[in-house]
């Protein structure tokens, strides 16, 4: 009980420092998989029937859980209420939260963050129905799912390192390949990447984007055996590359962009889209150094809106870049922290010092595409690069 006694004082504080009176945690068949991670519960145990724990930020916790299931939540502590019909749910459920006017749920106001609205709408309209006023844990859930440990950040600048040396090695590796046969190809690039991988002791979840001329102008192109382009002189390529510590169930992924041009002089359109893009990839970064500088916060959608300002300034608006300027990082390569958003979502989730999040502007034309991919750790001596910057467009010798 030790170790799970530790967490609820945790997150009691949290809810102190924060000013929230209740966390009310909810799952119905693995519908919330933050709730196990942040509990530290078996994300593997069967729970066929509705649960509840309520953690408010003074006093015991609270289960509510089936009768059927009754020992579910026995790893964590609380007095324990059972239920067994829908009334007794209901009632179950009114007298636990009787005491909390406001709960912090996985909610998001209009959906606005998706990645942690779970609680279905059934359930907020009954909680709802006992005055219950129901506010986000975004920023709750920030601090156990985001904020990382000294370990993860070492593994992830580790990670980080490797990925960046990996991806000019497959750079050179094509151009040896085209200058060998006259050609190389987007899947025998990727399974070159796969290969370094298992090399450095590193996984993902998908293998990396090798996108060469139009097929890098689609975000999430991915090269597929039989369909794949060849690689050849004079054309561009971009490789999109993300991967965590094979040895460390705790590792955070890193996650870059680089691009290249095979052949020594690429065209002109071609390298003013690229400065564009990491000028406004650079622009994020020194936003981030300001607010910090005058020590004032930073929420996700600030970010987005200063890169993206900037490259559309520069005449590529939102038809060419059409994606957020970055996302969270964490176990998975779009973790659950604040994203750099105001396009896709307007996150207004705070940056928090021990977050992870790449910056990663991006313009997309017919012709070619180019994205610029860094990541950055917020720590409380302020924002830092974790990732080594391309600041000049790879030229491949073939």
């Amino acid at each position: 009980m030790t170790g799970t006694q530790t967490r609820i004082d945790q997150i009691q504080e949290v809810l102190k420092n924060s000013n929230v009176p209740a966390w009310l945690f909810y799952d119905f068949r693995g519908s919330d998989p933050m709730s196990y991670r942040i509990l530290g519960l078996d994300p593997a145990m069967h729970a066929s029937r509705r649960w509840f724990y309520l953690v408010p930020a003074s006093g015991n916790p609270i289960k509510l859980v089936h009768r059927i299931e009754s020992g579910k939540l026995d790893a964590l502590p609380g007095d324990k209420k059972v239920y067994m019909t829908w009334k007794q749910l209901q009632s179950g459920l009114q007298e636990i939260t009787s005491g909390s006017p406001s709960l912090a749920m996985q909610y998001s106001e209009n959906n606005m963050i998706p990645y942690i609205s779970l609680a279905d709408a059934g359930t907020v309209e009954l909680l709802r129905s006992f005055g219950k006023q129901i506010t986000s844990s975004a920023d709750l859930v920030q601090v156990f799912e985001a904020v990382l440990s000294p370990d993860q950040q070492k593994g992830h600048k580790t990670s980080a390192l490797a990925l960046t040396e990996i991806v000019n090695q497959a750079f050179s590796w094509a151009g040896r390949k085209i200058t060998e046969f006259g050609h190389s190809d987007e899947v025998a690039v990727q399974q070159f990447i796969m290969d370094r991988f298992e090399e450095n002791s590193l996984v993902t979840d998908h293998p990396p984007i090798v996108a060469v001329n139009s097929h890098s102008g689609d975000p999430h192109y991915i090269p597929q055996a039989g369909s794949a382009s060849l690689i050849k002189p004079g054309d561009f390529i971009l490789i999109d590359l993300w991967a965590k510590q094979a040895d460390s169930p705790d590792a955070v992924f890193a996650d870059i962009t680089w691009t290249a041009y095979a052949g020594d002089s690429p065209p002109e359109k071609i390298q003013a889209v690229f400065d564009i893009v990491t000028g406004g990839r650079n622009r994020g970064v020194s936003f981030l150094e300001e607010r910090f500088s005058r020590d004032d916060p930073v929420y996700g959608w600030e970010v987005d809106r200063a890169v993206r300002e900037y490259i559309a300034a520069r005449g590529y608006g939102d038809d060419f870049f059409c994606h957020r300027t970055g996302h969270s990082l964490g176990l998975e390569p779009h973790g659950n922290g604040v994203h750099f958003d105001d396009l896709e979502t307007h996150d207004t989730r705070r940056i928090l010092p021990g977050v992870a999040c790449t910056i990663e502007p991006g313009v997309y034309l017919d012709e070619f595409g180019v994205r610029s991919e860094i990541d950055i750790l917020f720590t409380a001596s302020g924002p830092v690069v974790t990732t080594p910057p391309q600041h000049e467009l790879v030229k491949i010798k073939c």
